[in-house]
């Protein structure tokens, strides 16, 4: 079956000649570069460490949700819940059946892109885009832990769709392309149009609410992310502007009727980075995707995204969730004044302390998968949609099927892999296999894109059994460096991260060899891969 993880049904034995390769023990350390001690009563961020980006947050009651893009991971659409905007625990993946979207021949940064949640009526609403597989959707579940429905598919263009509620009525706002011709690369707009729940259709005419951004005449690029809210008369809009790079931030406009005219605040963006000093010490940079929620006792908060670059622009670990108080002036939100540094610490929110997560997604952290249940828990994910399950459980093993090979944007590789969290880091697993065919392996991968990864293990070099490590840097893969595996056995793998810089251990026999160090890890970070996501870490298996 498939759910949070996926069940494999196959006829396992040992781990030698001929048979599927396993794996035991996945262990992760991390710790951030920056010194960060919350204090009683205080908060640490990033809130969500690594690749958890765009995040819409959601208030029911005195519960908290929150969604976050997923691109072609499988399972995708990771839900969070929390009761005080600061512990955050992993519900679901509201995408966990093949059957509902197909990420087929994707590349790793198109599929899912910044998710909005609501809720009407007793129902949870996820509304989305599946960016080159069928555009916009709705889903929807009675219990946000799921199961989520099948895809309500939406005849609209463009990203980042959100639904405002105003009483028994739901309006679509988005992203699309202005009602003229674009003026400037980047020229986009956001539009609005009535959504009928009931029959799941789009009525009405559309409305154009924001062309180009807060200022045309300034040519601003990529408004996008955009939602509505209603405040003591007036309809708040918020949306991202700049691109969710250096330039990125978060604007805001308002008006009396929901269709507008909406007037931009003056002191616009209400959120950025971008005018800092790229020169101090551990920056936060690329801020803006924000949503706010009001708490229960009437506070103001945002959730937004942001990146922690281990030097210059280079981060190898994606776009992470942030948390920030907003404070009003003169009936205008400001998440954060400009000139001001995004805080690692702050004033946790005035809510009652929940439950931390079994296993921290926040500030600096160890864990051990021993693999021990009868499914994966839900943050270990796959690359594209699986059309046959890739893996079982066995007595605290993981015996992983071949798939594709990495690169190969056709396929599903056999691989599955958990979010590296932190820049200085050291991911391990051991592995049993027995490659008997030139260039079978299993071992780790380390995925930013189809054209950017590594692979660190087992395979068969001129006919002998090595060690071996492998990158691709958009170009061809190359091997790095090699050892002969003088018997059969477990062999424990062993990935460091420092910063920009990697190195490579393997233990075999009772003997640790250092492989490789001093890798140059920024071949991996989005701004030399490109895209949207960030590196995923994992046992891969390829058996021909």
């Amino acid at each position: 079956m498939f759910a949070a993880g996926l069940l494999l049904v196959f006829t396992s034995g040992s781990a030698w000649a001929g048979e599927l390769p396993r794996f035991s023990d996945f262990r992760y350390e991390g710790r951030s570069q920056e010194v960060a001690k919350p204090g009683a009563g205080q908060y640490r961020n990033p809130i969500l460490s690594g690749y958890y980006p765009d995040p819409s947050v959601l208030r029911v009651g005195d519960d908290y949700y929150l969604a976050l893009s997923s691109f072609v991971n499988f399972p995708g659409l990771p839900i969070f819940h929390s009761k005080d905007l600061v512990n955050w625990t992993q519900i679901a993946n509201a995408l966990d059946r093949p059957t509902q979207v197909d990420f087929g021949g994707l590349n790793l940064s198109r599929g899912i892109y910044a998710p909005a949640l609501s809720y009407h009526d007793g129902l949870f609403y996820l509304i989305t885009t599946c960016v080159e597989c069928r555009g916009n959707f709705i889903i929807t579940a009675k219990n946000p832990a799921g199961p989520w429905s099948d895809p309500i598919w939406l005849p609209f263009e463009g990203i980042d769709p959100s639904i405002y509620w105003e009483g028994d009525r739901a309006y679509i706002i988005n992203n699309r392309a202005p009602n003229e011709p674009p003026r400037y690369d980047g020229h986009r707009a956001i539009w609005i149009q009535e959504y009928d729940w009931r029959a799941g259709k789009m009525v009405g005419d559309s409305t154009q609410l924001v062309n180009g951004g807060v200022d045309i005449t300034k040519k601003p690029v990529w408004i996008e992310g955009p939602h509505i809210f209603r405040k003591d008369g007036y309809y708040y809009l918020t949306a991202a502007e700049g691109g969710t790079s250096v330039n990125h931030s978060q604007v805001v406009l308002r008006s009396r009727d929901l269709k507008g005219p909406y007037v931009p605040y003056v002191g616009n963006p209400i959120l950025t980075q971008r005018n800092l000093s790229a020169n101090r010490a551990n920056p936060v940079t690329s801020a803006g995707h924000a949503q706010l929620v009001q708490t229960q006792n009437g506070d103001w908060w945002a959730t937004f995204l942001a990146v922690r670059p281990y030097e210059g622009d280079f981060y190898n670990i994606g776009r992470e969730t942030f948390l920030l108080p907003v404070t009003w002036k003169d009936g205008w939100p400001i998440i954060l004044p400009k000139g001001q540094a995004i805080p690692f610490v702050g004033d946790a929110p005035k809510l009652p302390r929940g439950k931390p997560p079994a296993v921290p997604i926040s500030g600096d952290f160890s864990y051990v998968d021993s693999f021990d249940g009868d499914r994966l828990a839900m943050s270990w994910i796959g690359v594209r949609t699986p059309k046959q399950p890739l893996y079982r459980l066995d007595k605290g093993e993981l015996i992983l099927s071949s798939g594709a090979r990495l690169g190969d944007q056709a396929g599903v590789p056999g691989f599955i892999g958990r979010r590296q969290q932190h820049h200085v880091a050291a991911m391990s697993t051991t592995v049993r296999f027995v490659p008997e065919t030139e260039g079978d392996r299993a071992g780790l991968a380390a995925i930013q894109s189809d054209e950017s990864y590594l692979f660190f293990g087992i395979t068969r070099l001129g006919g002998k059994p090595v060690v071996a490590l492998f990158n691709r840097d958009k170009g061809t893969e190359t091997l790095l460096a090699s050892a002969p595996l003088a018997a059969r056995g477990p062999v424990t793998l062993a990935i460091r991260q420092d910063g920009g810089t990697m190195a490579f251990d393997y233990t075999a026999g009772g003997r640790k060899v250092s492989l490789k160090r001093g890798i140059d890890a920024r071949f991996l970070s989005t701004k030399t891969a490109g895209g949207f996501t960030g590196t995923i870490v994992g046992p891969y298996a390829w058996v021909q």
